[in-house]
């Protein structure tokens, strides 16, 4: 892993703790009972085959869902948080209302919202689309709005549930520039996957599930260079498809 990516250092943002963790759905057992320890200041990288339970994962960590079973603990305050979506939820309104907005929400006085809402889009390179709607931008620009708006509520944990699925190349590249933008500022980063490259690119620890069971937790240099499991070696070789 390139030094130069690894700017930020463990902070005192909260453990958070899965213990004995489910989900279950109309008797389908989605989520098997899994226990997992997320700490410091560090970029997770949550991979496996579609229907894994990645995102369940992170939708039960941003505290979207209940458990069926189990609890998740945050082992001290609550920092505070942000998720992007695969698709972002943006609403209907320019580019800069929905980062006016999202102040608003959160209390920054109205003198201050515009000024606060240009430069988090003028870092995250959409300053020229400020009057633009929110929903006819590309994929790539949406993506980014969504990091801008995360951005302004200043996040202790960032979420990210494959904000690159659909992208092409440069806007990948654009994503994880400003992923690595908020860890480098001290944000610790779990986001999920199906990326093999981009993982090796931004991980420093990677959760593998399969078929809904946590396979690995383990770092990413030793995951990519020995997996410990035959299902981490078959998803490295491009075998482990469902």
């Amino acid at each position: 892993m390139n030094d130069m990516l690894r700017t930020a250092t463990a902070t005192d943002i909260a453990p958070l703790d899965f213990e004995a963790v489910s989900v279950t759905h109309r008797d389908q057992l989605l989520l098997h009972p899994l226990s997992l320890r997320l700490t410091g200041c560090r970029r997770t990288l949550v991979m496996g085959p579609n229907g894994a339970g990645k995102s369940l994962l992170l939708r039960l960590a941003h505290g979207l869902l209940v458990p069926s079973a189990g609890r998740l603990l945050w082992e001290g305050e609550t920092p505070r948080q942000a998720m992007v979506f695969q698709r972002p939820v943006l609403l209907r309104r320019s580019a800069l209302d929905n980062l006016t907005y999202t102040l608003a929400v959160t209390g920054t006085p109205r003198g201050e919202r515009r000024e606060r809402a240009r430069a988090a889009l003028a870092r995250f390179g959409l300053a020229a689309l400020e009057k633009r709607p929110a929903r006819v931008l590309s994929g790539g620009e949406q993506q980014r709005l969504a990091l801008a708006r995360a951005w302004l509520t200043r996040p202790e944990v960032l979420f990210l549930d494959e904000p690159t699925s659909a992208l092409d190349p440069a806007a990948i590249r654009a994503v994880e520039a400003a992923v690595l933008d908020f860890h480098g500022r001290g944000t610790r980063i779990v986001m999920t996957t199906h990326d093999l490259n981009q993982a090796r690119r931004l991980a420093d620890e990677v959760v593998l599930l399969y078929g809904g069971r946590l396979i690995e937790h383990t770092p990413a240099e030793r995951f990519f260079a020995e997996p410990q499991t035959p299902e981490g070696q078959a998803f490295l070789r491009g075998e482990l498809v469902w």
